[in-house]
């Protein structure tokens, strides 16, 4: 079936459990739905737009109202929406970072924070990971001295990640933070796996700039981010335009430098206001989210030869697991090869773990039911039985 000539009618959330990391805390909430329906056209929101002419000055659909309510709830000062969390690393590293000065950068991070440093002509230097694959304040403190040796004066910024994707581990943030402030270099707290799935208050963990994924974590089309900070960050990150022409003399208001102008448009920023009050809500239930990953953790490890590759105990919804000694084993001599497993879960109606992946791959249950979570259990124990698996 096609919802338009060329683009077919994508089913996925529908007719299957999708475990895709990426996507698990992104599906639009109903509301968020008919929000875009409605709102959709690439300028609607900007019906109402008047004097400062300013879409975080728009009062119909509420998006004024949006930006005060969102920096309470993530416990800073003033926030701003912006077309993903990649554009919200490269505004905060282009109002602090100049050209080859250092930024502090865990091991862990995203590539796109990485380049957000080189569009400024910056210089990373990373803070590696234990051998347990977390970052921590002793490691953090080695290397920002190492920094401070090597260019004479302290790094300009520090990105923490609350929960890297590669292990879906939990960091010490406050403990990275405190370090980093010692030497007066504000922290930048990369929550796109918390910010919207689990309580997030960036002052009570010492970071200066809050940033989430729209479309990861807060239930919002793509492209959709958020940007909360301090005041004492507010003024020079989030400053207004002073340029004007010189021959014209044109000025241009209170438009804002780090988006150039405006922000979100259409149906992100519509889908994002749609669905919040869900997301304010949901982030009150995390200990149900992992009570029915540990479900399926436990199904998974009771199949002889699987290991959870992540921390564990488990503290988030993301996981990687580690089956060289189980369905990689199998997966040498089937004749479907690496590509069992996923369609083996495909039959039972089961994906978004990567085909052809049978060594180390990476889960995300956030968002399934109980029913849900027991169902997905069951599939990988059934998977390794039916391939001469022993389960325990």
């Amino acid at each position: 079936m096609r919802c338009a000539a060329g683009i077919e009618t994508r089913t996925v959330e529908e007719g299957s459990i999708n475990l895709d990391p990426i996507q698990a805390a992104g599906r639009l909430t109903p509301e968020a739905m008919k929000a875009v329906i409605a709102w959709g056209d690439g300028y609607s929101v900007c019906d109402h737009c008047h004097k400062p002419f300013r879409l975080d000055y728009v009062t119909n659909p509420p998006i004024a109202d949006f930006h005060t309510d969102l920096a309470q709830w993530l416990g800073m000062d003033k926030s701003q929406v912006v077309p993903g969390a990649r554009r919200a690393f490269q505004e905060v590293t282009g109002a602090l970072v100049g050209k080859g000065e250092p930024v502090m950068m865990t091991g862990m991070g995203h590539y796109t924070a990485y380049l957000s440093v080189e569009v400024v002509n910056g210089v990373v230097r990373e803070i590696p990971q234990t051998p347990d694959h977390h970052i921590t304040a002793a490691t953090a403190a080695e290397r920002i001295e190492a920094a401070v040796r090597e260019f004479g004066y302290a790094p300009k910024l520090l990105f923490i990640d609350a929960v890297d994707f590669m292990y879906g581990n939990m960091h010490d943030v406050k403990g990275v933070a405190k370090v980093a402030h010692q030497y007066d270099i504000p922290v930048l707290y990369n929550g796109v796996y918390t910010v919207g799935v689990l309580p997030v208050n960036g002052k009570e963990l010492g970071v200066d700039f809050v940033v989430g994924s729209g479309h990861k974590s807060m239930a919002a089309p793509a492209p959709s981010g958020v940007l909360a900070t301090t005041d004492e960050y507010a003024d020079v990150v989030l400053r207004t335009t002073k340029i004007s022409g010189d021959v014209t003399g044109r000025k241009f208001g209170i438009k804002q430098v780090g988006i150039l102008g405006c922000s979100l448009m259409g149906a992100p920023i519509v889908g994002l206001l749609a669905s919040f009050p869900a997301v304010k809500e949901r982030v009150n239930h995390w200990d149900e989210e992992l009570a029915n990953h540990k479900i399926v953790i436990d199904a998974l490890q009771s199949i002889e030869g699987t290991k959870v590759a992540s921390e564990f105990p488990r503290r988030h919804t993301l996981t990687r697991m580690d089956t060289a000694a189980s369905f990689d084993v199998v997966a040498r001599t089937h004749k479907k090869r690496g590509f069992f497993l996923s369609s083996a879960l495909a039959k039972r109606g089961i994906t978004g773990i990567m085909p052809g992946v049978t060594k180390q791959w990476k889960f995300n249950t956030y968002g399934l039911t109980r029913e849900q979570a027991e169902y997905l259990a069951d599939a990988f124990v059934d998977i390794a039985e039916e391939n001469g698996l022993r389960v325990g």
